[in-house]
Formats: structure tokens, sequence, C-alpha cells
């Protein structure tokens, strides 16, 4: 069962395929943006059998172009002789003012463009990319400690609800 959106057309099924779960861990995220990804066929059939990786996997604005790196998409088993290298650049499919956008927030000292997920949206699949500021040590005791006390409310609350 396909949702309609605001305007009443069919919104176009969102479906997951990898997340880089250590990303938020290690970076204070500040702003997102959705871009299509540049694959070839084979990496579209590797995506769809779920065997991507985006640990190490950030953007980079060289030339006006939106560029992936450290995305590993392995090769796709059942293809024929033309296979597509597991970790190349690929290039990330932005307008103009969003990669303008993108490289004055990358330019900031200590921050950087980092891939959150790979998605399927509709028939396309889409990368949402995220400006991220590094974490030290002691911002990720903070993180823990807020997500206890958090826990620790909540818990509390639904103690009292019964």
């Amino acid at each position: 069962m396909k949702k309609k959106s605001v305007a009443g057309k069919i919104a176009p099924e969102v479906r997951e395929v990898v997340r880089n779960r250590k990303a938020r861990h290690d970076y204070t995220i500040s702003d997102t943006l959705e871009a299509g990804i540049e694959l070839k066929g084979t990496e579209v059939k590797s995506i769809r059998e779920g065997r991507a990786n985006l640990l190490d996997a950030f953007a980079r604005i060289e030339r006006g172009e939106a560029w992936l790196y450290g995305c590993d998409i392995q090769p796709y088993e059942k293809a024929s002789h033309t296979q597509h290298a597991a970790r190349r650049p690929r290039r990330l499919l932005l307008h103009k003012r969003e990669i303008e956008k993108l490289g004055a927030a990358s330019r900031i000292k200590g921050q950087t463009l980092v891939a959150l997920r790979i998605y399927f949206k509709g028939p396309h699949i889409k990368v949402e990319i995220a400006v991220g500021k590094g974490k030290n040590f002691a911002d990720r005791r903070q993180d823990l400690k807020k997500r206890d006390s958090q826990r620790e409310v909540d818990r509390e609350l639904a103690r009292r609800k019964r």
C-alpha cells in the first residue's frame, strides 16, 4: 500500500539498503542532504543484494562536482566479463546550488561531508550526505551520559503510567 503525500500524489516507497551507524557516533551532524548517485549496472544489482558498505565513505567537492569516496560496493557475482571496481569514486548528482552549499560547509575547519545511508526512493538509488564535525572523546562521553539519563527518565515515566 503506497502512502499519499500532502499534494495528493503517491509518495515513492523508501527502502534503506545500507546505513553508516558509526557516522553519528563519530560526528556531530548539522545538516543532511539527499543526492542521487551515478552507478554502473552491476553496482545497482549489487546494491539490490545489500552488498554495499559505507563505513569509510565521505564526499568531496572537486572542480564543481560532488564525488563519493570510500563507498565499497562489492562486485556482482552473476555478471559477465565486465565488472566494476569496488571502491572507485562515484559522482553524486546534485544541483549546482547544493554543491556550492556543501563546498562552503566543507571548507570550514573541522567539518567534513559524511555519507550516512544508501536507500531506494522508488526506482532510484539515493545517498544521504551530511555535514559533520568530528567528535572528540569528551563529546562522545557526554552523548553517552545524556542517552543514559534520558533512558532513566523514560523508564521512570513508564513505571508511573502503570
